[in-house]
């Protein structure tokens, strides 16, 4: 794995990114450029998710001829190849060799849970896309804030909505074998029993899980199937889904990775019906997003979606930042103060603050997967505004409970 140096030029054909090889010192003049570090996955799994963030805050500094609040940035992308030791060495590098004021990402929850000590103790502030719900709630960390959601914000919604609005009664849930699985599969588990319904079987696939058959062939008897695959996993267990047999036989609903917009392009009928839960719809209708849209398109030919939606959205909270601050050249700590002020009234995914622990507080959407003009589309049907990362709980009671795990809440009710 290498890193790149980047820095965001205006005119560059495409993605408008072009390689930088300039060796700054670590002197921090009121000129001096602000360095933007990204840490995302470019290999594995992960890599279709991880490419979309790197386009995502790409889009936003072409946006801003490569200036924001007044500062000229210097942009680095690393690619941790999805792991924690990546994560973590490729922190090392963008805090200690280049220097980074900010690092955005990483992507997966293992890979936050893998750094958060660190850019702590470096005082380096962080905006993260991982979801590892503990980092803005027991152990808080005060150099993260989350502009994207938790693992569970948008399950709890999704539970909630497959009792209440469509009427399951039992149901079944599966995901991969890490942090990010368990803490989804935990929010819908939370909701969806405490709302009457009853989780029957909870499955867990590897990463890296070539055939999904044996998981699949262990589905009966249920209402409905909730999924919480990550990167490419959701394209290749949906096509296995339908191909054996149980997209006729379960209804499948999703976490916002599984059925994020970007991914329409690579699935067919297969998708179909299919409910999800995400804090991002690229047919939300502000200003803002609505550019990010016709950007996307122009520069990559994609419909964008979560990932690069939630690198896009980092980037409106740095400029908020910088702007906070004066402009000013400022350490960690100071500038990690500014993003949690940050609230924004225009951005991809609407209107949104951050709670006292950095975390952010909008709109869930919950869509249904549709064909209209021969284009697969994830139609909004109900939208939650204002949801907590911890949904209706008192606060707390709600982290005297221990962390959302593979087995909490406990599974009452398995066959």
């Amino acid at each position: 794995m290498t890193m790149h140096r980047r820095k965001v030029l205006k005119g560059i054909a495409g993605a408008g990114v072009g390689l930088a090889a300039l060796k700054a010192p670590y002197v921090w003049a009121q000129d001096a450029p602000f360095k933007i570090g990204l840490l995302t996955v470019k290999t594995g799994p992960l890599a279709q998710g991880g490419i979309q963030m790197e386009q995502g805050i790409a889009t936003f500094l072409k946006q801003k001829q490569n200036t924001l609040g007044g500062r000229k940035i210097e942009f680095i992308s690393a690619d941790t190849g999805g792991n924690a030791a990546g994560a973590k060495t490729k922190a090392q590098e963008l805090i200690e060799r280049e220097k980074v004021n900010v690092v955005l990402g990483p992507l997966a929850a293992a890979e936050l849970l893998a750094i958060t000590d660190y850019v702590r103790d470096n005082q380096t502030p962080l905006i993260s896309l991982g979801a590892a719900e503990d980092v803005t709630q027991r152990n808080a960390n005060p150099f993260v804030i989350r502009a994207s959601s938790t693992s569970g914000q948008c399950t709890h919604v999704l539970g909630d909505y497959a009792f209440k609005e469509l009427k399951f009664k039992r149901a079944a849930t599966v995901a991969e074998d890490w942090a990010f699985g368990y803490e989804q599969m935990a929010g819908f588990q939370r909701t969806f029993e405490e709302a009457g319904g009853k989780v029957v079987k909870k499955l867990w696939a590897p990463l890296n899980t070539p055939d999904f058959t044996p998981y699949i062939a262990q589905l009966a008897n249920v209402d409905c199937v909730a999924n919480g695959f990550a990167g490419s996993n959701p394209v290749k267990f949906m096509r296995a889904y339908a191909d054996l047999g149980a997209k006729a036989r379960f209804p499948l609903l999703a976490g916002w990775t599984a059925m994020d917009d970007a991914l329409l392009r690579s699935l067919g009928d297969e998708a179909v019906g299919v409910v999800s839960a995400h804090w991002y719809s690229s047919s939300f209708d502000t200003p803002s997003n609505k550019q990010f849209v016709a950007d996307m398109r122009k520069d990559y030919n994609v419909l964008p979606g979560g990932y690069s939606a939630g690198m896009y959205i980092a980037g409106q909270c740095v400029e908020a930042a910088i702007k906070l601050v004066g402009g000013k050249s400022v350490d960690g700590k100071t500038f990690a103060d500014a993003l949690h002020k940050v609230t924004l009234d225009d951005t991809p995914r609407g209107k949104f603050s951050l709670d006292r622990f950095g975390n952010v507080v909008g709109t869930v959407f919950v869509r249904k997967c549709e064909r209209k003009d021969g284009q697969l589309v994830n139609t909004v049907v109900k939208t939650y505004p204002d949801v907590s990362q911890f949904w209706t709980y008192d606060e707390k009671a709600f982290l005297a409970n221990p962390v959302y795990a593979r087995d909490y809440p406990p599974a009452k009710n398995l066959e």
